[in-house]
């Protein structure tokens, strides 16, 4: 039957099994698909699985996102409506790159003109446009009534003028101009309306915006919509407030400190009126739509702490645990493992801990699978070497954890494009030698050229022992404002090869003002020539980036680099189709835009890295083995076990950065979405969504000197819970790990610390082998002089600075020899400035004759 029907539940299966008993009734003709919107991929893939569990089988499952479901419909208001939305941000910045430097100079403009009063490159321009557009298209979905307000004259500020002038003549053509027509046409002629989806269900969203579910409940007077959401409360708890909310509402009701009797404040419970401000806003607009209501909540048994605090939630209220008095005897409560939080010293720790920890539960539960546990991280980016370093170099197969790292940008995940922008980000570069020899570890590249990984090796040994350090040629270095000679360049040292193998030098006879370099010998010179070859092409792409061009022009570029360099495997040719598809779309944002200027070089590859860091090769959730990924909201997935990595004070909750110029700030609503608020309501979600542990870790202590850091405040909020509901301090519950993964404490009986580690259990033994560790000083060091008894200022700061080095040169007289690299990849390198470098640090300096600054 049409019409809306709200299913609401604290648990996500049960929602799911309900949705696989609603698709088992067929619809009107078997050729239309099932439609089940989602907000991402990882949810797509579980209600998949979930509905071929149900049912035996799950096809022709359409899984749109909203605004693509919502962008169907609308095509049926406006059929010929193009594929290539005029509004969309990317297009809009580039409408408003062309626009605005004409406005500038109009009544209003002040401060965008004040903004880009020193522009010379083209990048401020390129920065602000895109985030006027990127405002603008916010306002569509949440402040529509604005836009059409400005559409109609009715506003005279500088961002009114500006969309006139965007969206003139096109006015009906973009999100809100055409969601206006769809209600209209939906609500005074449906039948225009060429077909309704027969039934739409939309799945395991936290959160919809009025924009769409405006659009939702019209849908549903003419086909069937369900909509299942995740309740964490089976109560009303629309109403309550947290203990920060009551507190500001107290203070302005009575700033004199007379609280009224009349005044009612609920808290509910602490974690759910703290953290669930997104939920309750959407659960009170839901709460005004004219549907049925299904109330499918499942109660907990509630014998873990885990459990208890999930069935306080959903009973909404709040746990005191009475402290026991001194005179009686009753024990002590003992703390469950199913909710562990872990402090650590660094990432990389953090991950160690994980990895052994993920092992002692397998041990615990022989039931538990890979799959079953979930790891969230707020940068997944930051954590990607780390997880691939300890889970995927484990020897021992009885150790090994399959994994999978989701929601990695492609420029992560792909070495072709990480071998492309390298490519680009030597325009303006000195061109060293580790950058250049950097692209021949690829193997894409080393396919093109016909160069094998031997020969590399022995490119290597030639360069260094023709002492090949940085720059193209004199004139290269002239280009980058650098001292003008050409020794240690490319064309110095090409030059030296070459001559080698024409002629003998026998290291001493110069031809020219050339030492040729003599060991090349037979065949070797068909490695050089490929090298040659390789090199050529490369300082050719490099010298055609630094002239501007048009976006067509430098999708042109772009796309001739990919072709000169990179030969495609077969794991690679679907990335390499993505970043064509990427490059072709710059010349069609040409075309839609209007925008036929010319740009720098560090505008397109700033677009360009926009597009590659939003892109996924949608790879990884649920995969078979522990799914990794990112905190993204929507992902109240729930897992045997789910982990949260990386939650420290300053990285989660994500702080929101609103624009000066954002006037949604200015006048907030019910409504408006907040990232911090986001972040808050997934912790929540995370917590409600595991089924037998909870496991979090975060960077606690300082790895300089061991000082406590707090948690982010979310954490320690659930720590003020479990105190105030349980009774257990925060030393108990937080496990303090090591700086190391040797400590002896981790081989210690009776300890709360644990390692699987067969290496670091030698090494932490090694540590009490005095035979092979002898100590570095055996004897009583002399006295100290008397110009010992007074130290200077600088003296004292040299010692504080690094002891171990201050102790062996002033009182043992050991000097360590130090090296500075000539190959600083400083941009603004400067002779003087490593001379400087040399004598501040009292450093001999060697010049050769014919080269450049050689081992200092």
């Amino acid at each position: 039957m049409n019409g809306l029907n709200i299913f609401t539940s604290n648990c996500m299966e049960t929602l799911a099994e309900q949705l696989a008993l609603i698709v088992r009734a067929p619809l009107s003709s078997p050729l239309s698909p099932e439609i089940i919107v989602v907000q991402s991929r990882g949810m797509e893939r579980w209600v998949a699985m979930e509905l071929a569990r149900h049912n035996g089988i799950c096809a022709n499952c359409f899984f749109p996102f909203p605004n693509t479901f919502l962008q169907e419909m609308f095509k049926q208001t406006i059929p010929d409506l193009s594929e290539e939305s005029f509004f969309d941000p990317l297009t809009m910045t580039f409408k408003i790159m062309k626009v605005l430097p004409e406005c500038i100079h109009l009544p209003g403009f002040e401060s965008l003109k004040r903004y880009l009063v020193d522009e010379n490159t083209g990048m401020k321009l390129f920065q602000i446009s895109k985030r006027i557009a990127d405002l603008f298209d916010q306002y569509l979905v949440f402040r529509p009534e604005m836009i059409f307000n400005w559409e109609k004259g009715r506003d005279h500020h500088w961002q009114a003028f500006l969309w006139r002038k965007l969206s003139s003549g096109k006015e009906h053509l973009h999100r809100a101009g055409l969601w206006k027509a769809f209600l209209e046409k939906i609500r005074k002629s449906p039948r225009q309306i060429e077909r309704f989806p027969g039934r739409v269900s939309i799945f395991g969203i936290s959160y919809l915006p009025l924009f769409h579910l405006k659009a939702f409940v019209e849908i549903s007077g003419h086909s069937q919509v369900n909509l299942f959401l995740m309740n964490p409360c089976k109560e009303y708890w629309g109403d309550i407030v947290s203990g920060w909310e009551s507190r500001k509402i107290r203070k302005k009701q009575a700033p004199s400190n007379d609280i009224s009797e009349d005044l009612y404040l609920e808290e509910g419970h602490r974690l759910l009126a703290s953290m669930g401000t997104l939920g309750r806003n959407f659960i009170s607009l839901i709460s005004d739509l004219d549907g049925q209501v299904f109330e499918l909540f499942k109660e907990n048994q509630g014998h873990t702490i885990l459990e208890k605090i999930q069935s306080d939630i959903l009973s909404l209220k709040s746990r005191r645990f009475s402290f026991p008095s001194p005179n009686t005897h009753d024990p002590s409560p003992m703390i469950d493992a199913s909710i562990q939080i872990h402090s650590c010293h660094s990432p990389m720790r953090e991950i160690e801990v994980l990895h052994d920890n993920l092992l002692a539960m397998f041990e615990e539960d022989p039931d538990l699978l890979p799959k079953d546990i979930v790891v969230m991280t707020p940068d997944i980016h930051l954590y990607a070497p780390f997880i691939q370093a300890v889970f995927g170099a484990q020897i021992d197969e009885k150790k090994r954890i399959p994994f999978t790292i989701a929601d990695q940008s492609i420029m992560k995940e792909s070495r072709i494009i990480e071998g492309f922008m390298s490519i680009l980000d030597l325009e303006n570069s000195r061109m060293s030698v580790n950058r250049v020899m950097a692209l021949l570890e690829l193997p894409e590249i080393l396919e093109k050229f016909s160069i094998s990984e031997s020969e590399t090796e022995i490119l290597e040994r030639w360069i260094k022992e023709t002492n090949i350090r940085w720059g193209i040629d004199a004139e290269h270095r002239r280009k980058l404002d650098l001292p003008v000679f050409s020794e240690n360049t490319w064309k110095a040292g090409i030059e030296r090869l070459l001559l080698g193998y024409a002629m003998p030098g026998f290291g001493c006879k110069m031809f020219s003002e050339i030492l040729p370099y003599d060991h090349i010998e037979g065949s070797e010179v068909k490695i050089l020539g490929k090298f040659i070859g390789f090199l050529n092409r490369l300082i050719n792409s490099v010298d055609s980036l630094n002239q501007a061009r048009t976006l067509s022009g430098w999708s042109k570029v772009f796309l001739d680099i990919i072709e000169q360099f990179f030969t495609p495997g077969q794991d690679s040719e679907s990335e390499t189709r993505i970043l064509r598809s990427i490059l072709e779309d710059m010349s069609k944002q040409e075309a839609l835009s209007g925008f036929d200027k010319s740009i720098k070089i560090d505008v397109a590859k700033s677009f360009l890295r926009g597009l590659l860091e939003d892109k996924q090769l949608g790879r990884g959730f649920i995969s078979g083995g522990v799914t990794f990924c990112a905190m993204l909201p929507m992902r109240s997935i729930p897992f045997r076990v789910v982990c949260l990595a990386g939650m420290n004070t300053d990285a989660f909750p994500r702080e929101t950065k609103t624009l000066e110029f954002d006037l949604m700030s200015k006048h907030h609503r019910i409504g408006d979405r907040n990232r911090r608020n986001d972040d808050k309501y997934l912790f929540l979600e995370s917590l409600l969504s595991a089924k037998n542990k909870f496991y979090i870790s975060y960077v606690g202590q300082s790895i300089q000197d061991n000082a406590r850091i707090p948690p982010s405040v979310l954490v320690s909020e659930l720590l003020d819970c479990i105190k105030e509901g349980f009774g257990f301090s925060e030393e108990q519950v937080v496990i303090f790990q090591r700086l190391q993964a040797f400590s002896p404490e981790y081989f210690k009986n009776n300890s709360k610390l644990f390692s699987y580690s067969y290496e670091n259990f030698i090494a932490s033994s090694k540590m009490f082998d005095r035979k092979e560790a002898p100590p570095l000083i055996s004897t009583k060091l002399p006295e100290l002089d008397k110009e010992w008894k007074d130290l200077s200022i600088k003296a004292l700061s040299t010692f504080f600075n690094n002891p171990a080095k201050y102790l062996l040169e002033k009182r043992l007289g050991i000097y360590l020899h130090e090296k500075a690299d000539i190959l600083d990849e400083r941009e603004n390198f400067r002779l003087d400035h490593l001379e400087k470098y040399m004598l501040d640090q009292e450093l001999v300096t060697t010049r050769l004759s014919g080269s450049s600054l050689k081992d200092i």
